[in-house]
């Protein structure tokens, strides 16, 4: 196909119906025509060598790529209050756009993160132009990916970087340091400001009214949209994408929009298909796609009416990791899953890699001990493993070092004899008690390689006063067994034969979520903090397992 010239025109008003305007950027054929259109709508501010890449790609292809500064960032007027304000702005953008004389009517979304939230917020104002969406990278609603109540340090970091017009230079500022200050209400006078979103969110510490308002998941029958999910398995929000996809494929507005829906998932973290290695992990050479091409074969089909063949391909493109090969899926979860229940086992000193905590399949416990515990000092809280800043939390890092620590339990398999794949969403039912009346429980999922590197794959936790639900807190009793059910996302991934699978247990993961100060007070508002006795049960009455979704191997 012959590729277009592309023009330019810069900063150009977008209104809105309460008067402000929004400042966008054309990027345009030169071939005087009408096209149909791609909007994406960022607080990161429109003139970056990305989006200037991807403009210059999209209208090569035959399209009208606007890029538009979202309210109160950029160029654009007015105030930037996130993700509030997006559905209005995105329902008044794109029908602008749609009315312009270089448009032929029919408006396609795209972008990642914040980017890709706002574009579901918009989908459910319903604008007539809104044809597709292509959202990668999707943060869930509030509170799936932090179930804490209040928000993560990581947060702090986040919103300062987008406070004020322009982007804040996050690497200034000491954010190990800010991490740790105490009460987190406060942290963010470390950055050297007051940021007042962050404060306004610890007058919301459960899933109220407030919170309510951009909340989408729960709203996928009034959307009536193909859209094509993307996100790779060590995204640090990669728990939206599938649930996302199951649920448009499940309760969408339509038939036509239950059927027309596709997911691509790859081994990359929220920086999607960048680069074919994370840390001390290579996936190999094909980690890294064409994914431009795909999306412009996704447009063809949905706005252009091309058959490029895309809607012929099965619904799932997903990398299996440990295996390192992309293989084509019809649904998720899958329907073959063998849902497996891999049972915590010890003697009763289960505590860090050098105790005798066991994982099998086994729901015998005879002749064994009942219990695990350990001591949660959030003074001296377990460390997760990430870099400081927001950009990436986590990935494939090696934590048998933080596994030397007694207040982490530790259950592993013995050594696998034949490969094990484990593809889908990853579920933990863990019994436990603790002397406090609020406290954490964090689960990890490993893969354990023969020379003791324990890769984590995917992990989960759970707020003590948040079992029931986000909508309904209440503290525990000091001494009283529950039932926690904590979300480990999802994964897809081979055990290699000569591997182990491990578990660990912990009341800490610092500082990818704040530390519970075992105190029962109001969550962000207080420095006190007490010592918690944690005891993990495992036995008949209390048969405390991680559900892996197996996946049966082709011989």
């Amino acid at each position: 196909m012959n590729e277009y010239q592309v023009t330019i025109k810069r900063d150009i008003r977008i209104p809105m119906k309460d008067g402000v305007t929004l400042s966008a950027d054309l990027y345009l054929p030169k071939e005087d025509a009408r096209y149909p259109a791609i909007v994406v709508r960022t607080p990161y501010l429109k003139q970056t060598d990305v989006i200037f890449q991807n403009g210059n790609y999209f209208a090569k292809n035959g399209y009208a790529v606007v890029y538009v500064d979202v309210r109160g960032r950029g160029d654009s007027e007015g105030t930037f209050d996130a993700y509030f304000q997006e559905a209005d702005d995105g329902y008044d953008t794109i029908e602008w756009v749609a009315e312009q004389s270089w448009c032929t009517g029919g408006v396609g979304t795209m972008g990642g993160s914040y980017l890709g939230r706002i574009q579901w917020l918009t989908a459910l104002k319903k604008p007539p132009a809104l044809k597709t969406m292509i959202a990668a990278v999707t943060p869930s609603d509030p509170f799936v990916e932090w179930p804490t109540g209040i928000p993560t340090p990581f947060h702090l970091c986040w919103l300062y970087m987008v406070s004020g017009k322009v982007m804040q230079n996050v690497n200034l500022l000491n954010w190990a340091d800010i991490y740790n200050h105490l009460p987190l209400y406060t942290m963010d006078e470390q950055t050297g400001k007051t940021i007042d979103r962050w404060r306004e969110e610890f007058e919301h510490p459960y899933l109220d009214d407030w919170w309510k308002r951009i909340c989408y998941q729960d709203q996928f029958d009034q959307i009536d949209l193909p859209v094509l999910h993307i996100s790779g398995w060590y995204d640090d929000e990669q728990v939206g994408t599938p649930l996302n996809f199951h649920g448009m494929t499940t309760k969408g507005a339509t038939e036509f929009a239950r059927r027309n829906q596709k997911m691509i998932m790859g081994p990359w973290p929220h920086q999607i298909n960048k680069s074919t290695k994370i840390g001390d992990i290579d996936f190999g050479p094909d980690a890294v796609i064409d994914l431009n091409g795909y999306m412009l074969r996704w447009f063809d089909y949905w706005l252009k009416g091309k058959e490029t063949g895309i809607m012929k391909e099965p619904a799932v493109k997903m990398f299996v990791m440990g295996e390192n090969k992309w293989r084509d899926e019809q649904e998720w979860p899958l329907a073959r899953t063998n849902w497996t229940k891999y049972y915590l086992h010890s003697y009763g000193r289960a505590n860090s890699r050098f105790g005798d905590g066991k994982l099998s399949t086994s729901d015998s416990f005879n002749n064994e001990g009942e219990s695990d515990e350990y001591i949660y000092d959030p003074v001296d809280p377990v460390p997760f493993i990430t870099d400081s800043t927001s950009a990436q939390i986590g990935g494939p890092d090696d934590y048998s070092a933080v596994e030397r620590r007694d207040d982490v339990l530790v259950y592993t398999s013995e050594v696998l004899d034949e490969d094990l794949e484990a593809t889908g969403p990853v579920k933990m039912e863990l019994y436990a008690s603790s002397s406090a009346k609020d406290t954490d429980f964090m689960v990890k999922l490993l893969d354990v390689w023969p020379n003791g590197y324990a890769q984590r794959l995917t992990d989960g936790m759970v707020r003590a006063r948040f079992r029931e639900g986000m909508e309904n807190p209440s503290l525990i009793e000091p001494g009283k067994v529950y039932k926690y059910e904590i979300d480990c996302w999802n994964t897809s991934h081979v055990f290699k034969k000569g591997h182990q699978i491990r578990i660990e247990v912990a009341s800490s993961a610092f500082p990818k979520y704040d530390r519970n100060p075992n105190t029962g007070e109001e969550l962000g508002k207080t420095a006190n903090m007490v010592k918690a006795k944690q005891k993990v049960y495992h036995n008949e009455e209390y048969p405390s397992a991680i559900i892996l979704p197996v996946i049966p191997r082709s011989i």
